[in-house]
């Protein structure tokens, strides 16, 4: 016989979370070897206990479900239990085990457990990088997520000035401060709202709201001055690009 499966269970309503636990304590197949109540504890308990699976409500305060996903490396096995059946489509999107609708029979449970089972065993990783173009469900993010040592940080959108790309990586430039995420700068454009973040190099997408002025640099290049001071390079599309934007405005 094989080990149990390594259960947490995430869901802010304590009530759900007995109910499962009752549940999966029936079983011989799992174990439940934590809980939490809100994403930023399901993202600790993730890297503390590092379960085979995570039953996790996607409707909590602070962090969503499909935020906590994004969050967590590596990623384990993810079985979504929530009362509303309008995410389902995005849980699969980000390679969900299964999707388990409240109140569900113990048979649905118990597939969602095989399943779950069959990854692990497989031993499938979801895919590393960023889950919340198929999270927005088409709408503009309003914050970033990013995991740093001092624990996890969300930075409004509002206070990014500029997104700079870097190897295999970008850095958010904001207030002075800069936060480096595994990510494509191409990843974060289609993230951000294109009435306020434009591409004016390959390697930089800028908040049009923090330009000062424009200053020619050489032939088909000029320099974007921040008003912090900050100098940024601008190409000959990129130019066009930002002329277009703020012609709209």
């Amino acid at each position: 016989m094989s080990d149990p499966l390594r259960a947490l269970i995430v869901d802010d309503e304590e009530l759900a979370r007995g109910l499962l636990r009752e549940l999966l304590a029936e079983r011989g197949d799992v174990e439940v070897v934590g809980e939490a109540a809100n994403g930023f504890e399901a993202v600790k308990a993730c890297a503390e206990l590092r379960p085979d699976v995570v039953f996790l409500d996607i409707q909590m305060p602070k962090l969503s479900g499909f935020e906590v996903l994004e969050l967590l490396e590596p990623r384990p096995a993810v079985v979504f239990v929530t009362a509303y059946d309008e995410h389902a489509l995005r849980a699969f999107e980000v390679n969900a085990v299964d999707y388990l609708l409240k109140p569900f029979p113990s048979e649905r449970l118990a597939a969602a457990i095989a399943r779950a089972a069959e990854r692990v065993r497989r031993r499938e990783e979801l895919p590393a990088g960023p889950l919340a173009a198929a999270a927005r469900s088409g709408q503009p993010i309003e914050r970033v997520l990013l995991r740093e040592e001092s624990g996890v940080v969300i930075l409004p959108v509002e206070q990014i000035d500029w997104v700079e790309a870097r190897d295999d990586s970008v850095c958010f430039h904001a207030a002075g401060r800069k936060h480096r995420k595994t990510q494509t700068l191409g990843e974060v454009e289609a993230q951000l709202d294109r009435q306020r973040f434009v591409r004016i190099h390959r390697s930089v997408l800028l908040n049009v709201a923090r330009l000062q002025r424009l200053e020619p640099y050489a032939k088909d290049s000029w320099v974007a001055i921040l008003g912090s001071g900050a100098r940024l390079p601008v190409s000959r599309a990129g130019r066009k690009r930002l002329e277009e934007l703020l012609g709209a405005l």
